[in-house]
């Protein structure tokens, strides 16, 4: 120790070593004294120099005095041997130390002190475990994540692999443990794959860090998409030791990819392929995707609309407008058609204007979110449906005229007939009236379609209040006697012309009936007409009265009068049950369906 330099000793004992050193004069004053020895002694290397290890380490010294005094007395040393001392409270329990004391000389030999050499045994032990505990607790870290991990020297030699990578192929680390990264199971099936990875290896091993999506074996020998990446792990100087092999399942990740792709495709081409105009519209109205159509309609290629805002294609004097509608929509867009009750037009890159229909429907997950406006050209369908309407007006007007002279006509026969009945006896005069009735019946429904001007069908409610009127007037003296009570619903009772006209003769005849035959010997008498809805779609009319009823012999289609004839008749031509009830006088009831035309 003499033959070391004053700054070579220094030097030893500032140096970071793993063993405590100290220099003992030969009254065991401590003269040096390392970091290291300081640390498991528990002192600062203040409280230590100048004083003796009696002082310092009072429970210490009683165990190690004699190999001390050995050393300064014999100058022979005392080497690796194990001592159990008691140190400051930092190690309030036993410690176990391996030493070595040897002596310190002069020039002449004599023994100028002592060089301690130590090491905590019990430090190391606990290092030594918490170092396994760390390198446990890792490991379970290690296997308890999803992702893939593993440890490869720098030639490519795999060294450690987690669980995860094991479970997924089916395999034990025996199975891929040293042996080359590139030959183990996961990559054997891909040659390509192999040489890939012996040339990533070789790369990462000289600093690089790769990453790349591949396709792996897996159990049963299925597949596996990983991102994967291999990165070098350096130590303390810089040195890369060995590389880390990292990744992750992407499998389902690359099935939605592949998914949206395929979307995005269809979208794609039916947006490009589409007859409407179409475009991608995005706060605060700019153009993000146009479709031909789109161009075609406006005028303008494609590259001079992207970007630009819908109000380009808006009339001048309708732009301030449209901008505040436009804010307004993407504060809270919803899908729905732009202004579907008034006009809307666009303009077109020449300045000439079109008609056009808008549909506009917000993108579900974008963000800012993009609406698809859908524009449709209704130049000539607007123009058609001004041609169907002025065609509907003419054929309005023409089949107003039709009912109006049919109506007419009718009446006009009417008129021919009660001429020709002033001049016939008196059973032809009564058949003759019979028909002026069943006439107007007729003719009353073609002033009733003149006046609504609906020709497709009449009210029921209305057409038989009507009638009856207008029987009041057929016979007005023997309405002198007869009441007519009418009872109709609250909701109308629409009938098509022919079903009708068919009611109106049935109804006719039932109540021209009674009022020439159920009453003979009475001053007063009622009938009743009560109309009542049978859902769905049927009606029932029933026409009753409170006179002397049928002979017990007659029914209907019997007798001796064409109109009682004809009510069966009527009846089947209007698709109805006609019944008649029990009661006082006679009370038939009709029922048919509303819907349809009479067969």
């Amino acid at each position: 120790m003499h033959e070391l330099t004053e700054p070579a000793l220094q030097a030893l004992f500032d140096a970071d070593l793993p063993i405590g050193l100290a220099v003992l004069d030969r009254d065991l004053r401590y003269v040096r004294i390392n970091a290291t020895l300081c640390r498991f002694n528990g002192v600062t290397a203040e409280q230590a120099l100048g004083h003796t290890v009696a002082e310092v380490l009072p429970e210490a010294f009683r165990s190690v005095e004699a190999f001390l005094r050995r050393v300064l007395d014999t100058g022979e040393a005392v080497e690796n041997f194990q001592v159990t001392v008691n140190l400051p409270s930092q190690w309030p329990q036993a410690v176990d130390w391996l030493a070595s004391y040897r002596p310190i000389r002069s020039a002449d030999g004599a023994v100028l002190g002592v060089l301690v050499e130590a090491v905590n045994l019990t430090l190391e032990q606990r290092a030594k475990r918490a170092l396994a505990e760390s390198e446990a607790h890792v490991r379970r870290v290690l296997n308890s994540l999803f992702a893939f991990v593993g440890v490869l020297t720098t030639q490519g030699v795999l060294i450690e692999a987690n669980r995860a990578p094991l479970e997924a192929a089916g395999i034990d680390s025996v199975d891929v443990l040293d042996r080359p990264f590139w030959d183990t199971y996961w990559f054997s099936h891909d040659a390509g794959l192999q040489d890939w990875l012996r040339d990533a290896t070789a790369r990462a091993a000289q600093g690089d860090v790769i990453r790349r999506d591949v396709v792996v074996r897996m159990k049963h020998d299925s597949r596996m998409t990983l991102d994967f990446m291999l990165a070098p792990m350096r130590n303390d100087e810089g040195e890369i030791t060995h590389l880390i092999p990292s990744a992750i399942d992407i499998s389902d990740r690359k099935a939605n990819e592949q998914l949206l792709a395929t979307a995005m495709a269809q979208f794609r081409s039916a947006f490009q392929s589409a007859p409407e105009g179409m475009a991608l519209v995005e706060p605060p109205g700019l153009l993000t995707l146009v479709n031909p159509a789109f161009c075609t309609l406006f005028g303008y290629p494609a590259e001079d609309l992207l970007g630009q805002s819908v109000a380009l294609l808006v009339p001048t004097d309708r732009r301030h407008d449209h901008n505040g509608l436009m804010d307004a929509f993407f504060s809270a867009p919803q899908e729905r058609s732009m202004a579907p009750k008034r006009r809307i037009q666009g303009r077109r890159a020449d300045g000439s204007l079109l008609d056009i229909e808008v549909g506009l429907n917000p993108v579900a997950g974008t963000s800012p979110v993009q609406v698809l406006v859908t524009v449709v050209d209704i130049t000539e369908r607007l123009r058609i449906h001004g041609v169907l309407e002025q065609g509907l007006r003419e054929k309005t007007v023409l089949l107003n005229e039709v009912h109006h002279r049919v109506k007419n006509n009718l009446q006009l026969i009417a008129s021919l007939l009660r001429l020709q009945s002033r001049h016939s006896s008196g059973e032809a005069q009564q058949a003759l009236s019979d028909s002026i009735g069943r006439v107007k019946a007729i003719a009353l429904t073609h002033q009733l379609l003149y006046e609504t001007k609906n020709f497709a069908e009449v009210d029921l409610n209305q057409f038989l209040r009507r009638l009856c009127g207008l029987l009041r007037d057929s016979y007005p003296d023997a309405f002198s006697k007869v009441h007519i009570d009418m009872r109709t619903q609250t909701t109308a009772q629409p009938l098509s012309l022919h079903r009708a006209v068919t009611c109106g003769l049935l109804v006719n005849e039932l109540v021209t009936n009674a009022i020439k035959h159920a009453f003979p010997d009475r001053q007063r008498g009622t009938v009743s007409i009560d109309i009542q809805d049978l859902p769905p779609g049927r009606v029932r009319v029933r026409v009753a009265d409170d006179g002397v009823g049928l002979a017990s012999d007659q029914g209907l289609g019997q007798g001796n009068t064409l109109g009682f004839q004809l009510v069966p008749l009527l009846g089947k031509q209007l698709g109805a049950s006609v019944t008649q009830e029990e009661g006082p006088g006679c009370r038939f009831v009709i029922e048919f369906s509303t819907d349809g035309e009479a067969p």
